[in-house]
């Protein structure tokens, strides 16, 4: 990613919202899907045909990153358990009663990006687990509270590091949020963890993920061969959300929160 951060016209922020909207409503449509006996393939060929139908296309399927082994083979991010981020969707990955999975979509409408996730419980997961879930979920909504023009990219991270490690979980430190627009990934990274007062300084216009990523156990991750799935290094359970937000004048705008 390089260092050059753009900020974004209100026109171009009209059309991330607009993709944003509909990256929400993907999630809607997937989440009663979520249940024992679902294959993840399953998932992933929904979210296809559900994007497809709205004249949108999936941004992963095809996704290339620098000295990767090959393009990323799915419309979709299916993460199960001890799977940090990036998992391939499988027909012979079935869901089963106690998992946790994380769904990540990026559908492209009209040119621009509309990139969030949650992790839903399958089932009736343990108690342990669904306390994760819980702390990151909270971990994204207090990082978004800190978003305003002025405030540092360390405050962010700040407030997820002090959140999760305060309930005995960690953060994942080698993959971060990242600007999103017309470009999939691109400047800033925003780290999930930091110091406050720290960190490029927010302004009015950008546009950028927030994505915590956090482990039962430790933060640290060992890549799969297929190049592309991260897992827990101690096999632990591992839970993400994400939204896209836009520092706007006055605070924040979660471009892909659902409506009320």
């Amino acid at each position: 990613m390089g260092e050059s951060i753009t900020l974004l016209s209100r026109r171009e922020i009209e059309k991330m919202r607009e993709a944003g909207r509909l990256a929400c409503q993907l999630l809607d449509y997937l989440e009663p899907l979520v249940k024992p006996g679902v294959t993840t393939q399953d998932l992933n060929d929904e979210a296809e045909r559900w994007t497809r139908a709205r004249g949108a296309k999936s941004a992963p399927l095809g996704y290339e990153i620098p000295n990767g082994k090959c393009p990323f083979p799915a419309s979709i991010c299916t993460s199960v358990n001890e799977v940090i981020c990036h998992g391939i969707p499988s027909p012979n990955q079935v869901l089963q009663d106690g998992d946790i999975i994380n769904i990540d979509v990026t559908p492209i409408l009209n040119g621009y990006h509309g990139d969030t996730s949650r992790t839903f419980l399958v089932g009736e997961p343990s108690p342990k687990a669904r306390k994760l879930v819980q702390v990151t979920e909270e971990c994204l909504k207090l990082a978004i509270a800190e978003v305003r023009p002025g405030a540092r990219l360390g405050d962010i991270g700040a407030a997820i590091q002090h959140h999760a490690e305060s309930h005995g979980f960690s953060v994942v430190r080698d993959f971060v949020g990242h600007g999103v627009s017309h470009i999939f990934h691109t400047a800033p990274q925003v780290p999930h963890f930091g110091v406050r007062g720290k960190g490029k300084k927010l302004r009015a216009g950008m546009v950028f993920t927030i994505e915590p990523m956090i482990n039962e156990g430790t933060h640290e991750h060992i890549l799969l061969d297929d190049g592309w799935t991260a897992i827990t290094k101690d096999r632990k359970l591992s839970a993400q959300f994400e939204h896209t937000i836009a520092v706007t004048q006055f605070g924040v705008e979660i471009l892909t929160r659902r409506e009320d």
